[in-house]
């Protein structure tokens, strides 16, 4: 069972930014670098680096898609009362 999941993400306000930004990813573009270009989050300094954390810490959305998706995979855009994010998970232990 997966105790901890490692993700970065990315943080914006609009739904149409999030999209656009979710298509240049899987376009190919560096996640990380759009990260630090265009997240609204401290995260987005560290390439939107969350580091790992368990079930309870995050918002119920965000810690569903993070938990669900498979390591590797970039989920996204969706909302949360936070704004729109893109997930990106690294790792799960």
């Amino acid at each position: 069972m997966v105790k901890q999941v490692k993700a970065s993400h990315i943080l914006v306000k609009g739904q149409g930014k999030a999209q656009e930004l979710y298509d240049k990813i899987k376009g190919g573009a560096s996640f990380e670098d759009l990260a630090k270009q265009y997240s609204e989050c401290p995260s987005g300094k560290r390439g939107g680096d969350l580091g790992y954390f368990g079930r309870g810490m995050m918002v119920r959305e965000f810690e569903q898609a993070a938990f669900d998706a498979e390591k590797g995979a970039v989920v996204g855009p969706f909302k949360t009362q936070f704004g729109w994010h893109i997930i990106k998970v690294v790792d799960k232990k």
